[in-house]
């Protein structure tokens, strides 16, 4: 297996970036050791969406701000906890915005839960850039095992942390696949917001249409292993419309367009929900933005747009 350090030395040509990556994965190494010790409680305070922070959000959000504040090329960082885009080092060159730890519904659960991370360029900045802006971006998942996906050069690149091999290797991120690739078609679904269906009658028909052609039903209600399975299978799609009693819930800057990033570059698709768009070219106008979503197989993403957004 190649470590992270040979698949960075061939393909990642930025040397900042490399360094950015290198922090990320480190903050995100922390974040397993977090999981596997904190145990599980109300911290008693909730962030700025009134939701229930537990102590390993509050853990894991301290630990990547910690990571960026003594990072050289970090300038600027925001959390999905307090969304606001903070000073970290005024000679650094990356703006960094992050879910710390997506799934805090299902974590008390011990259910698979995960960090989400977008990156850009100063010179774009959050406020005003869009996903595509991105320099690259990273998702972590802490299940039985941490895994993540990183965007590099030529494609996708998952990396599995602390894994074992017959070889002693020095070190502790070994690349688990290579270049991942995400087929047009699919046959699993994960669907979101299901009570929009009830107020818009294509999302009921799409529904339908799932179980009709008996395609496999793989949901777990947080948003990174109900994505990143299209990595590992190399095929899924996730919808998850918007209606006027079922407002948008996923963030723009800390989740959809992290993700958007990794499947697109891995041969998939996105959607905004609305235009049909691409949920990459949206621009970011604030830092707390939502957005509906669908992404993965293309061709389910075009079904999607055709029954949802009603795209000929």
């Amino acid at each position: 297996y190649n470590t992270l350090e040979g698949i960075l030395a061939e393909k990642c040509a930025d040397a900042d970036l490399k360094t950015v990556i290198v922090e990320m994965l480190d903050a995100c190494a922390k974040i397993t050791e977090a999981l596997r010790t904190a145990l599980v409680t109300v911290e008693g305070s909730s962030n700025t969406f009134g939701d229930v922070q537990l102590t390993v959000d509050v853990i894991a959000d301290e630990l990547m701000w910690e990571t960026c504040k003594s990072s050289a090329v970090v300038y600027e960082g925001a959390s999905e906890e307090e969304p606001e885009i903070k000073k970290c080092n005024p000679d650094g060159k990356y703006v960094v915005c992050w879910d710390p730890l997506d799934g805090s519904s299902i974590v008390d659960n011990n259910w698979a839960v995960g960090t989400m991370i977008g990156i850009w360029d100063k010179s774009t900045g959050l406020i005003g850039a869009t996903g595509r802006d991105q320099v690259t971006s990273i998702v972590a998942l802490y299940g039985p095992r941490t895994t993540v996906l990183v965007a590099l050069d030529d494609g996708v690149y998952e990396f599995t942390y602390g894994a074992a091999t017959e070889d002693e290797v020095d070190s502790d991120w070994l690349c688990s696949r290579e270049r991942i690739q995400i087929s047009p078609d699919c046959k699993i679904f994960a669907p979101a917001n299901m009570r929009a269906a009830q107020d818009l009658k294509g999302y009921q028909e799409l529904i339908n249409h799932y179980m009709e052609s008996r395609y496999t039903l793989r949901y777990s209600g947080g948003l990174v292993p109900d994505v990143y399975q299209q990595f590992t299978k190399q095929q899924g799609v996730f919808s998850n419309p918007t209606s006027a009693a079922s407002p948008a819930k996923l963030r723009l800057a800390f989740e959809a367009a992290p993700f958007g990033l990794l499947v697109e570059k891995a041969g998939g698709a996105t959607s905004d929900g609305v235009s049909g768009g691409s949920v990459l070219d949206v621009q970011i106008n604030a830092v707390d933005q939502r957005t509906a979503l669908c992404i993965g197989s293309s061709n389910e993403v075009d079904r999607f747009n055709e029954m949802i957004c009603m795209i000929e």
